[in-house]
């Protein structure tokens, strides 16, 4: 058996980083019987400078990309199919708003201490991308960490903490430093990066072959 680690640099409204992990855990399904994986998730808020009531994500995304209504809604059906493909239903919305992310992030850096960073944050993809909750409120947040069987009261105390606010700001800002500065970023062994949201087929190969170059 092989052990490996990896490091996946993200946001919760990413749609992109929850195809991505989709498609890494099918390829680590099919590697299962030569691989095992140790995941680490890393926090890369899109949009740090949003404000609470957060903005209508369509808007949003004409303001920072410059897209037209058109190209907005082929993206958000070729999304819907891609998540269709790996098992994740997007509800997208004329109404979908986009909301600052760091209280989540707070969240999922206290919740790899407990051994619960991958439940939580799926729980927080679904919330966002499924349910269209505003996952920058705390009763929302708190209710995605009882998902995810972590302590209420401590999660209620490290949502509003700005030691945790602090520690995912210069989270964030080591990974630029490393050069990450689009997300979601896969990382194997520490040094092998992997961008985007690759294909599970490219990701196995990208697998096999770190194994194998590694010895």
């Amino acid at each position: 058996m092989n052990n490996i680690r990896i490091d996946i640099v993200s946001d919760v409204v990413c749609p992109w980083c929850i195809i991505g992990y989709k498609r890494l855990e099918q390829a680590l399904a099919s590697l299962s019987d030569s691989v095992q994986a140790d995941i680490h998730w890393h926090p890369f808020e899109l949009n740090p400078a949003m404000g609470p009531d957060g903005q209508n994500l369509r808007e949003h995304i004409q303001e920072k990309y410059g897209t037209n209504d058109e190209a907005s809604l082929s993206a958000r059906n070729t999304l819907t199919q891609l998540g269709q493909e790996v098992g994740f239903l997007f509800e997208f919305s004329d109404e979908m708003r986009i909301y600052n992310t760091r209280k989540a992030h707070q969240l999922l850096l206290w919740a790899q201490s407990e051994n619960k960073q991958l439940a939580l944050e799926l729980s927080l993809f679904e919330a966002y991308f499924t349910y269209g909750q505003d996952i920058s409120d705390d009763s929302v947040l708190i209710e995605c960490a009882i998902q995810a069987e972590l302590d209420q009261q401590v999660a209620q105390h490290i949502i509003n903490d700005s030691t945790w606010a602090e520690t995912v700001a210069s989270t964030e800002q080591q990974w630029l430093e490393a050069g990450i500065n689009a997300v979601p970023a896969i990382i194997i062994n520490q040094k092998h990066l992997i961008s985007g949201a690759q294909t599970s087929d490219r990701l196995i190969s990208a697998i096999e072959q770190i194994i194998q170059a590694e010895g």
